[in-house]
C-alpha cells in the first residue's frame, strides 16, 4: 500500500508539471494581457513599458524556465489584478468552495441513494420509471437554469432564500441543491444499476433462503458492494465541481468561491493568478483520485495494492 502511495505521489508531481506547462504555453501564445490592462488609446510605449514591467517581453522559454524554479518553491508570484500572492489568493477561495460543494454533495446522497435502492427493489415498475426519469432529468438540466428557476420561485415569489451572497444558511441552501441536481441524477443512475445487480446475484439469494432479513442483505452485503461503482461517480463530479465546473452556480449567486475566481482571472487575462489556479487544481484532481483508489480497497478486498 505504501509502495502504491508513493509512486501514485510521484505520478502526482509529473502530471501536475505536464499541466502547468502546457497552461503556461497556451496562455503565453494566445492571450495578451497588456491589451486587457491598458485602454485602447494606449501608446506603443506605454504598451512596450508595461510589458517590461510584467516580464513579458523576454524570450518565451525564458518566461518558462523562471516559472519552473518558482513553481518548485510554491511561489507564483503577484496577481497582476490585486496585487497580492496568487497563491494565496486561490487559498482563500478553496475554503469557500468546499463549503458549497460539501454541502451539495450531502444532499445528492441524501436523495440518490434512496432514489436508487426503491428503484432497485421496483425494476420495471411504474415507481421505477419515475425514479429513473427524474435523475436522467436531473442529469440533463443545465445548472444554470436549475439556478434561475430556484431563485425565481424560492427567493422572489416566496422569499425564503436570498437570491444572492454568502454567509447565512440562507446564502447556502439554493446554490448547493442546484449544484447537487447533476451529482443525485448520477449516483442514483449508479445506485439503481448496481443494486438491481447485487441484489439478484447469487450471494443475495442464497442469504434470504438461510433466512436473513432483507435488511441485512441490503445494508451489509449490496450496499457495500455497490460503493466501488458510487465512489467512481462521486469521486468524478466532486473533482470537476472543486476544479471550477461550479463557477456557473457560483456566479448566478453571487457565491465567493473559486469558480468565480477562475471566471474574473480569466476574463482579466491575470496569468500569474491562471497558473495558480490550474496548479491547485491539478493538486485537488490528483488527490481525490488516489483518495478514491484507497477506497476501493477498503470496500472491495479483492482489491489490492
Amino acid at each position: 500500500m505504501l509502495k502504491y502511495v508513493i509512486q501514485r505521489l510521484l505520478f502526482t508531481v509529473v502530471v501536475i508539471f505536464g499541466v502547468s506547462i502546457l497552461v503556461f504555453v497556451i496562455t503565453h501564445l494566445i492571450g495578451d494581457p497588456v491589451k486587457a490592462m491598458l485602454p485602447l488609446q494606449a501608446t506603443d510605449a506605454q504598451r512596450a513599458q508595461l510589458a517590461h514591467q510584467l516580464g513579458l517581453d523576454k524570450p518565451i522559454w525564458e518566461q518558462l524556465t523562471e516559472f519552473l524554479g518558482n513553481m518548485i518553491r510554491l511561489d507564483f508570484g503577484v496577481s497582476w489584478w490585486q496585487q497580492v500572492s496568487c497563491l494565496s489568493i486561490v487559498l482563500s477561495k478553496i475554503p469557500t468552495t468546499l463549503v458549497l460543494v460539501g454541502a451539495s454533495f450531502v444532499i445528492a446522497i441524501i436523495i440518490a441513494f434512496p432514489m436508487g435502492i426503491i428503484a432497485a427493489y421496483k425494476p420495471d415498475s411504474l415507481l421505477d420509471r419515475i425514479l429513473t426519469t427524474a435523475s436522467l432529468i436531473g442529469i440533463c438540466l443545465p445548472s444554470f437554469w436549475v439556478a434561475l428557476m430556484l431563485v425565481l420561485f424560492f427567493a422572489v415569489k416566496l422569499g425564503w432564500f436570498y437570491t444572492s451572497g454568502y454567509g447565512t444558511i440562507r446564502h447556502l441552501v439554493l446554490p448547493a441543491v442546484t449544484l447537487a441536481v447533476v451529482p443525485a441524477g448520477h449516483i442514483a443512475q449508479i445506485v439503481r444499476f448496481s443494486m438491481a445487480e447485487q441484489l439478484n446475484a447469487q450471494y443475495a439469494v442464497t442469504a434470504r433462503a438461510k433466512g436473513v432479513k432483507e435488511s441485512a442483505v441490503l445494508l451489509k452485503h449490496a450496499l457495500k458492494n455497490i460503493m466501488t461503482a458510487v465512489l467512481t461517480i462521486g469521486g468524478m463530479d466532486l473533482a470537476m465541481y472543486l476544479a471550477g465546473e461550479a463557477a456557473a452556480v457560483e456566479v448566478v449567486f453571487g457565491w465567493p468561491g473559486f469558480g468565480s475566481l477562475v471566471v474574473d482571472t480569466i476574463s482579466r487575462q491575470d496569468f500569474p493568478l491562471l497558473q495558480a489556479e490550474i496548479f491547485v487544481v491539478a493538486v485537488i484532481i490528483c488527490l481525490i483520485n488516489l483518495i478514491v483508489d484507497l477506497l476501493y480497497a477498503y470496500f472491495d478486498p479483492r482489491i489490492t495494492y
